[in-house]
């Protein structure tokens, strides 16, 4: 389902030599039906992948994509929000946008009755992330760069101008994050190898709630016969010894070099947490995520020191950098894992792997685009902020939807070469 904003003919522009303006916004309501097992967890039982896709049109024939990720239900609502909240953009020129984009960032995320609604939080933010990210979309294709080509592009100072730092001040601010970049800027050749090697995946797919042990050992086998050395299981069962068997059965398989996290999608209380954890440390976990409420920052920071050496790795569904700055101030995640298609678009991607890194946090991100995005984000971060080479989270479902879906070759992502942000979807699928 699509929709299209009409504006006034007061916001109508006529385009000048050399400019790209953005003259409408359209939405997409775009929901995909999944193979049976798929994409479940220990709390999302039917899942519907589904992206709520702004469009940004334009003076010429190139649009802006953005996508925000739902699991269907309210999806609908979510390309409601995008149409109130892309309105300031129409009329303007993307360079000039985007030369101060940080201020229009915070105009929308401020927008005083849609505030309310959050703020920064819920289906106003995933909004938020489609609008964002369909302007840097819209940025790298009208300067025929792959996103993050034109990321590592930009000065440290032009960078940090696409960002909002409010809220961080006390221990992030402007002078800071230009600091932050300018002194990794003299060690960028020594990290740009990745360029050519691809960066390292890890295979989600292989171990859903809903498959049976035969499925998971199967598709452990298969991961490994495509190159992949990390893989993650879903736990969470209501009874804790299938959780111990299930991941039992993945080390077994994949032998102790493997990396093998374990994820319990926010199912855990405190107290089972605690209790449950620590009988599966017994197969050396890389990262237990999500073990409880993604809001309880004390929740998680008591886990954390619990569980130590074993990591906890969260954030898929932290919606918004002051949250991030509070779990990173309490040392409450070992592994941040934002996500720019539930917080609020790339813009405040890069701020919270700026936060991220001031406190020595790796980023690795959870991958809502199915790695679509996340693939150029996490190049930047390692190439641009230092941030370390670890891996992205590889998940195949939506591949076939996708004009130029994400490419992994013996494991690794290739580098994408295409222009833009690698977000644009077959217009004929349904």
């Amino acid at each position: 389902m699509s929709t299209t904003s009409v504006f006034s003919e007061a916001n109508r522009v006529t385009a000048q030599p050399g400019s790209t303006y953005i003259t409408a916004i359209s939405t997409q309501d775009r929901r995909f039906a999944l193979g049976e097992g798929v994409g479940t967890d220990s709390i999302h039982q039917t899942p519907q992948y589904s992206y709520a896709v702004c469009v940004l049109k334009t003076t010429t024939s190139v649009e802006g994509i953005g996508l925000a990720f739902t699991l269907g239900a309210g999806n609908d609502l979510v390309c409601r929000a995008i149409d109130y909240l892309a309105q300031p953009l129409v009329g303007l020129d993307i360079e000039e946008l985007m030369a101060d984009f940080g201020s229009m960032y915070r105009q929308m995320a401020d927008s005083p009755s849609l505030r309310w609604l959050g703020p920064q939080k819920g289906v106003v933010q995933l909004a938020l992330a489609a609008v964002v990210n369909a302007c840097f979309d819209l940025w790298a294709k009208t300067r025929q760069v792959p996103l993050w080509k034109l990321l590592l592009d930009l000065s440290p100072e032009q960078l940090v101008n696409t960002l909002d730092l409010s809220y961080l001040e006390e221990v992030l601010n402007r002078e800071q994050a230009i600091d932050l970049l300018t002194r990794a800027q003299a060690t960028r050749a020594d990290r740009s190898g990745v360029l050519q090697t691809g960066y390292r995946g890890y295979d989600t797919s292989i171990g859903w709630f809903n498959y049976t042990d035969d499925q998971i050992i199967d598709n452990t086998k298969k991961a490994m016969a495509r190159g992949f050395t990390a893989m993650k299981l879903k736990v969470g069962s209501d009874d804790p010894q299938r959780d111990l068997r299930r991941a039992s059965l993945i080390r077994e398989t994949a032998g102790e070099s493997a990396t093998i996290m374990l994820d319990a999608n926010q199912r855990w209380n405190v107290p089972q947490a605690l209790a449950i954890c620590h009988q599966l440390s017994s197969i050396n976990p890389f990262w237990i995520e999500e073990p409880t409420h993604p809001d309880d920052v004390q929740g998680h920071k008591a886990i954390a020191d619990a569980l130590a050496p074993f990591k906890v790795a969260t954030g898929e569904h932290i919606p918004n950098k002051v949250i991030f700055k509070n779990f990173l101030q309490m040392g409450a995640m070992a592994f941040c894992q934002v996500d720019a298609v539930r917080v609020g678009g790339i813009s405040e991607f890069l701020t919270i792997s700026l936060l991220a890194r001031h406190f020595g946090v790796p980023v690795v991100p959870h991958v809502g685009d199915m790695g679509q995005i996340h693939q150029h984000l996490v190049l930047f971060n390692h190439i641009a902020m230092d941030h370390e080479n670890l891996f992205l989270e590889h998940i195949p479902h939506l591949r076939q939807y996708f004009t130029q879906p994400a490419l992994i070759v013996d494991g690794y992502y290739r580098v994408p070469q295409e222009p833009g942000s690698s977000s644009d979807l077959i217009v004929t699928c349904s």
